[in-house]
């Protein structure tokens, strides 16, 4: 589940190479600023109050769905692609709507939330995790647009069992001397 992606075979061109590589690097960062965002929504003594706790579990999700990015990106079959795919849209998606919540509402989310930190520091930490947030909005749409490249270079290139004919002849050409003359190239 490392950065190493094995470019021994010749089947696998440089740009899935470097499209994987990116691919794991994004997994990666997508980890890094989850967690960060739980250490920030902890560090807002948010344990008591539901919205907090459905906060880091919303993080807790998206560390999954990475990992899961992760595991798919690097198994030889698309098994779980699906999943993969559904479960960072739904994190995307809910990570979109609580940036938009923290910088429109910052005052009432925080009221919300039941913190034990003064107002002003409340405020200057929530807009930090909101601007992590922001960033993994972002870095999930990048990670599903790569997800999806990664798996149209696998069914072209033949990676995973369906592989589309890299040939564009249709028929042979001993067959087309029986056709008329205007349809003989």
């Amino acid at each position: 589940m490392g950065l190493s992606v094995d470019n021994g075979s010749s089947s696998v061109t440089e740009s899935h190479y470097r499209t994987h590589k990116i691919f794991l690097l994004c997994n990666y960062i997508l980890l890094g600023a989850a967690s960060s965002c739980i250490f920030l929504t902890l560090s807002l003594r948010l344990i008591p109050s539901l919205c907090g706790f459905f906060l880091i579990l919303l993080h807790i999700f998206t560390i999954a769905a990475a990992i899961s990015g992760c595991a798919v990106a690097s198994g030889k079959t698309s098994r779980w692609y699906a999943t993969h795919m559904v479960a960072t849209v739904l994190t995307a998606i809910f990570q979109g709507s609580v940036s938009v919540l923290i910088f429109t509402r910052t005052s009432d989310f925080l009221g919300e939330l039941k913190s034990y930190v003064r107002e002003e520091d409340g405020s200057m930490i929530l807009r930090l995790a909101g601007g992590l947030t922001i960033s993994i909005f972002c870095l999930e749409w990048v990670v599903l647009s790569l997800a999806f490249a990664l798996r149209y270079y696998a069914y072209v290139e033949g990676t995973d069992g369906n592989s589309m004919k890299r040939s564009a002849k249709v028929q042979e050409a001993e067959d087309m001397n029986d056709w008329p003359w205007p349809f003989q190239v």
